[in-house]
Parts: structure tokens; C-alpha cells; sequence
């Protein structure tokens, strides 16, 4: 590599909120010639970036006629930026490493010779509970996180995830977290249900957590689908299932008992019961 070749930074974007960002994340951000972006960071941040920073969308859309880069793709995209004497920040929702396909492009980007950096951001699977009152470990409910994907890649013969294992977990008291598991939420349930988790363990949805138009629905898992798809959830979406989803009543109606605070941040949007879209 010559004395002039940029950087890659993969960076965590968070979950959407731009106050969420780490002050690395930011400096990086402000810092960089082109930022190379998912479809799940948030308009709201883009607008943060300089004026003079090149966004380039190589996120992925879903559904069968969605524009879908490569793997690939962006793997050499971000070499030839990076060889071109650029500082090049590959941005992704949450973070890199959750489920963002962090991994395969650092190998890539190392075996290639580019400086190759790794910025951790706030993972919605933590987050995303968070903003919406649920803590994801709780000392008198949950010991124990897993967290899974929701969808798996489509060449798989057979499921990498031990389903009867995650039932175990959440049958013992486990919380577990399914990111990206919308269009697969009926079957996900049935398959917790076949290995005997109670069907009144309660379940929550966070959609677009730290978004504008975020949104949570509660249920149980005898119940959860329909409730999601009587609210329209869609994706990007989190699945809380366990205990701890119990402990949102108690924050709700402390911030009830509060009163609603003037200029209330989204954080604070997210403390109110389930009752139809706003």
C-alpha cells in the first residue's frame, strides 16, 4: 500500500437516534471523504455528515424486487475508495459486528492491505428494549441474554440455531432478543411454543426504536402475532421474549404518575402504553 492510501472505519451507527452515537462514531463521520451506508441508518443522522462527504447507499432492500448489492460488491467498492486515497467509513445500524456482516468485510479489507478499523455502535438489540422500558437483565427476572438472528441466510440446509435451547433459556427465566425477525415472527413462535415455552411468557415488538415514528406492542406468545400484525409491524424490528418485558407496566406507570415532560426526547416518547399508531 502506498504512504497515501485512505481508511476504512466500519462504524456502528446505533440504532437510529443521533444523539446515540458513540464521540469516535461522530469524529469519524465528520472526518470522512465518502461514507458507504446500510438501509437502516436513519435520514436524521445522514444529515449530520458534512456537505462535502459522499453518501452512498449500498444498503440492502427487501423483497424479491429490491436493489441488492453484493456482498461482494461492497467488499471491493470500499478497497477502491480506500485505494483511491480516501477515508472511507462504512456505516451500519447498531453495531458492526451484531449480525452487520463486520466480520467478512474486515477479513476482506485486511487481506486486501487497507487500514482497517472497527468503531463498536449501541446494538438494538440492547437498545431497542431500553428506550421502550424494558431492561434486558434484571436481577428479580432475567440473568441470562441470547441473542439471535431472525432470519438466516437462505442457502443453509438446516437452522444454525438451537431452538430447543433458546426455549430452555426462556423457560428458565433467559431473556432472548430476536433482531431482524419480522416476516418470520409466526414461525419463530411456533417453534418456541413446540418446545414448550409457556404461551403467556410475555413478548414485546419494538419497531424503528429511537426512530420519529417508533412503536412497541406487548403481547404474550400466545398472542404476539396477531397483536403485530394487527398494529402493522414491520421491519427494522425488535423481539423481546421473557420476563423482563413485564417490568415495562411498572415503568409506564411511573412516567405516567411523572406527568409528560415538556420537549420530551424519543426516549421518553417510548414510556407509553400500546393504543394504535401515532
Amino acid at each position: 500500500m502506498s504512504s497515501d492510501a485512505g481508511t476504512v472505519s466500519l462504524v456502528g451507527a446505533g440504532p437510529g437516534d443521533p444523539d446515540l452515537l458513540t464521540v469516535k462514531a461522530r469524529r469519524r463521520l465528520d472526518e470522512a471523504d465518502v461514507v458507504f451506508h446500510d438501509a437502516l441508518v436513519t435520514p436524521a443522522l445522514l444529515e449530520t455528515c458534512p456537505a462535502s462527504t459522499a453518501l452512498v447507499d449500498v444498503g440492502k432492500r427487501p423483497g424479491p424486487d429490491g436493489e441488492r448489492p453484493t456482498q461482494g460488491e461492497i467488499n471491493r467498492r470500499l478497497v477502491r475508495a480506500a485505494r483511491a486515497g480516501r477515508d472511507v467509513v462504512r456505516l451500519k445500524g447498531g453495531d458492526p459486528y451484531v449480525f452487520g456482516r463486520g466480520g467478512e468485510e474486515v477479513e476482506f479489507l485486511a487481506a486486501a492491505g487497507v487500514d482497517v478499523e472497527v468503531v463498536p455502535g449501541l446494538t438494538s438489540a440492547v437498545a431497542g428494549p431500553a428506550v421502550a422500558g424494558i431492561p434486558v437483565t434484571h436481577r428479580e427476572h432475567a440473568s441470562s441474554l441470547t441473542v439471535v438472528t431472525g432470519h438466516e441466510d437462505p442457502t443453509k440446509d438446516e437452522s444454525a440455531l438451537d431452538w430447543e435451547a433458546l426455549a430452555r433459556t426462556v423457560s428458565a427465566g433467559g431473556t432472548l432478543v430476536v433482531l431482524m425477525g419480522v416476516g418470520r415472527l409466526p414461525a419463530n413462535v411456533a417453534t418456541l411454543r413446540e418446545h414448550g415455552v409457556a404461551p403467556d411468557t410475555p413478548v414485546a415488538m419494538v419497531e424503528k426504536a429511537t426512530w420519529d415514528d417508533e412503536y412497541t406492542v406487548i403481547g404474550r406468545l400466545s398472542t404476539i402475532v396477531s397483536r403485530a400484525t394487527d398494529a402493522g409491524i414491520e421491519p427494522p424490528a425488535v423481539t423481546v421474549v421473557g420476563d423482563v418485558v413485564s417490568v415495562r407496566d411498572r415503568v409506564i406507570e411511573r412516567a405516567e404518575s411523572a406527568g409528560s415532560a415538556e420537549g420530551a426526547d424519543t426516549q421518553s416518547r417510548a414510556l407509553v402504553p400500546d393504543g394504535g399508531r401515532r
